[in-house]
């Protein structure tokens, strides 16, 4: 045990800087593809076929990318031909436009916050980034966010998964559930399109399907630091 204390007080503070000064650290990011906006037919089209989840689309020359479908396979950067560009960013939250809160949020979202988070048929990846914001690296209580076990207490609803069958009913109890004025935060690729998972016959194409989304992170799985992004987006509404 001393030596764990000895080697902390050397090492001094480990805590992430973000979002005072960018994180530059190793494998924070998978990353995403970048959209060409000048692309040849042949390049476009093997770009669009070689994505496993449709997430490239190919039409008048550009190559578009859906980052809300994308699963970090990166078929498109190294089995392609033409292989597509790919940055290391992590800022990717968005405002959603299926929100029922309009920017800016009230005030009071601007000091702490607290986050109900629900599994709606998660295979455990994003769930586990989610729980990284808890430890002593990413330590997000320090920028005033903090999970709640219930939702009378919450003011965000992080989802995660693309909602199957088994969870549609409790996502909607848990958000009627929660005390006004609130927001929905759909966190990975399942969450805001179904994934890989769906649509199916068992599973939805996202959480918009149920619920209005306010704040969205893609990624599959998103890191952290993304959805830390996101939490900021959701407490500044800008």
């Amino acid at each position: 045990m001393s030596q764990w204390v000895i080697s902390g007080l050397r090492k001094g503070v480990v805590t992430t800087r973000y979002p005072g000064r960018e994180e530059t650290a190793n494998g924070v990011s998978p990353g995403f593809p970048v959209a060409l906006t000048s692309v040849s037919e042949e390049a476009g089209r093997e770009l669009e076929a070689i994505c496993p989840t449709g997430a490239i689309r190919f039409e008048c020359g550009e190559a578009h990318v859906d980052y809300g479908r994308c699963v970090h396979c990166f078929r498109c950067a190294r089995s392609a031909r033409f292989p597509i560009e790919w940055e290391s960013g992590y800022e990717w939250a968005r405002l959603a436009s299926t929100g029922t809160n309009s920017a800016p949020w009230p005030k009071a979202f601007k000091k702490s916050m607290h986050i109900r988070v629900v599994d709606a048929g998660d295979c455990g990846a994003c769930l586990n980034e989610v729980k990284q914001l808890n430890n002593p690296y990413y330590n997000m209580h320090r920028l005033g966010f903090f999970i709640t076990p219930t939702p009378r207490n919450a003011d965000i609803l992080l989802v995660v998964g693309p909602v199957n069958d088994h969870t549609r009913l409790p996502l909607q109890q848990t958000y009627e559930a929660m005390p006004t004025p609130k927001l929905v935060m759909a966190v990975g690729a399942c969450a805001l399109s179904g994934g890989v998972f769906g649509s199916t016959f068992v599973t939805g194409g996202g959480v918009k399907d149920v619920l209005p989304v306010d704040v969205e992170v893609p990624g599959s799985p998103p890191p952290p630091l993304a959805i830390l992004h996101g939490l900021l987006l959701a407490a500044r509404g800008v």
